[in-house]
């Protein structure tokens, strides 16, 4: 019996082992399992693109984005704009439409309008009283996609004003807005000696290009955000950041002048305030003693600083939808003197003498008739002399070569004409320039040297065309009868003009 019960006891004990060697391998299977298991989730997980706006994760946006072939993501203009802190419309801002291959977005302080197939963007700062626009460009032009208006990440971080970030290994993209960013620095800077970030709007933009514009309480500087070193010194009365440039106007003892990061001096610090007119030309608009002038990016002269006015009001020509009164027709810049207005182009070359009472048609007994300043489409600026009114165009000549009572433009169905009065006769003015041979642009960017050499050429022949072609259709006679309704009073306010303009000559020597 002993024996028999040992071995007994043997067979358990080799059981009992047995199965624990069986449980041992099953737990080591399981974990291997589990390990196996956590380690693809992880694999899955490294390959689900996260998307995060100002640190939180946004399944929305993520699912805004398109992708393409060649690895360029665009964005929905209208359907981001929410997540970033602006409101979105079709159409442009100060002309107000449901057109789609158009829109605006709309913050507190800035809108910025698009256009598809254009990289040029228009910004207009709400801070600031002015209706003049400034510009920027995007990588590529917005396009469509179903419909809807699409731009790049360069783009969206121009014009909402964005960081943007794509970790492709960990499949990760950041977005963080300029409220966020300047938030996130405001603590750091006080371990730098200053006090607070600056709350201009434009300078707040400066985080973007990892800058901060910063105050001790009473002077201004620029500091780098990654370890707080100085860009520029903190010991002016103010900076304002240039978007377009990259530059500061900085101000010291109530005078301006620009710097750039590289803390050389591009306009010195010699002028009553200075204006960025057109990122393009590399013009600023300066002052000294109220009188205006023009300077380049690199402060050399264009225009003295010795005129009345530099520039239009364009608040006064809302229907003409223009950005900026200081540039008209794309290369003439208008200069107010002595009371007498003339054009300038971007060189500084003058091409229109001061002669001109005023530039642009201001309505009042005509209740259809609204302001007009230019004719987009050919590039012609209104003039006025002697409340009679002439068209001209970039080369500074007049198409018409006359004057006539009114140059106007009215809106009918949503659509614009443009309109001139002689005599009591009414003529369509798009239809009289097409008469006379002057050639209409593509758009509104189109190059004017083109149109220039163009209309220069047609105006030398256009009496002998314009003969020619009257004595086919009585409509064609009609704009025979322009001229001769204006010939007259345009030799009179011709000479008018010449003689003002020797008296002012022999005023000036």
């Amino acid at each position: 019996m002993n024996l028999l019960d040992e071995d007994v006891s043997n067979n358990k004990d080799t059981k009992t082992k047995n199965i624990i060697k069986i449980i041992i391998i099953f737990i080591v299977l399981i974990l291997i399992a589990i390990i196996g298991i956590f380690s693809y989730m992880m694999y899955l997980e490294g390959t689900i693109l996260r998307v995060y706006v100002n640190n939180q994760e946004s399944a929305d946006v993520k699912n805004l984005l398109k992708f393409q072939e060649d690895g360029t993501i665009y964005v929905p203009v209208r359907a981001i704009a929410s997540y970033l802190g602006y409101n979105s419309y079709n159409g442009e801002y100060s002309n107000r439409s449901e057109d789609k291959s158009k829109c605006y977005v709309e913050s507190e302080e800035e809108v910025t309008n698009l256009t598809l197939n254009s990289n040029k963007i228009y910004k207009l700062n709400l801070e600031e009283n002015s209706n003049n626009y400034t510009y920027i460009y995007m990588d590529k032009p917005v396009i469509a996609i179903e419909g809807e208006l699409f731009i790049t990440t360069d783009g969206m971080q121009k014009v909402f004003n964005t960081t943007f970030s794509y970790d492709q290994e960990n499949n990760r993209i950041t977005i963080d807005t300029v409220p966020f960013l300047i938030s996130a620095y405001t603590n750091a800077i006080l371990d730098y000696g200053y006090t607070n970030v600056s709350e201009n709007f434009e300078n707040e933009k400066a985080v973007l290009k990892n800058m901060l514009v910063v105050t001790d309480d009473k002077y201004y500087g620029v500091i780098n955000t990654t370890d707080g070193s100085e860009i520029l010194e903190c010991k002016y009365d103010s900076i304002k950041y240039q978007e377009a440039t990259g530059d500061f106007i900085v101000s010291s003892d109530n005078k301006f002048g620009i710097i750039g990061t590289d803390k050389r001096t591009k306009v010195d610090i010699n002028y009553s305030s200075i204006e960025l007119m057109d990122y393009d030309a590399g013009l600023y608009l300066v002052s000294r003693n109220n009188r205006y002038g023009v300077v380049d990016l690199s402060g050399n002269t264009v225009l003295y600083a010795e005129n009345d006015q530099i520039g239009v009001d364009i608040s006064k020509f809302e229907e003409n939808d223009l950005k900026t009164g200081y540039i008209l027709v794309d290369s003439l810049i208008p200069v107010l003197r002595n009371n007498k207005w003339g054009l300038f182009d971007t060189k500084g070359n003058q091409v229109v003498a001061f002669e001109y009472d005023s530039f642009g048609y201001i309505a009042s007994n005509n209740r259809e008739a609204e302001n007009l300043l230019v004719i987009p489409n050919y590039n012609v600026i209104v003039a006025c002399l002697n409340n009679r009114y002439t068209l001209l165009n970039a080369s500074g000549e007049q198409p018409i070569r006359a004057f006539v009572d009114d140059i106007y433009m009215t809106i009918s169905g949503g659509e614009k004409h443009y309109q001139m009065t002689a005599n009591d006769k009414t003529y369509d003015v798009e239809e009289y320039l097409d008469r006379l041979g002057v050639q209409p642009t593509t758009n509104n960017q189109t190059n004017t040297s083109t149109n220039t050499t163009s209309n220069t050429t047609q105006s030398n022949t256009t009496q002998s065309n314009t003969s020619a072609v009257n004595e086919v259709t009585s409509n064609q006679a009609n704009s025979e009868t322009v001229e001769e309704n204006s010939e007259q009073n345009s030799d009179t306010q011709q000479s008018s003009g010449e003689e003002q303009n020797s008296e002012q000559q022999g005023s000036e020597q």
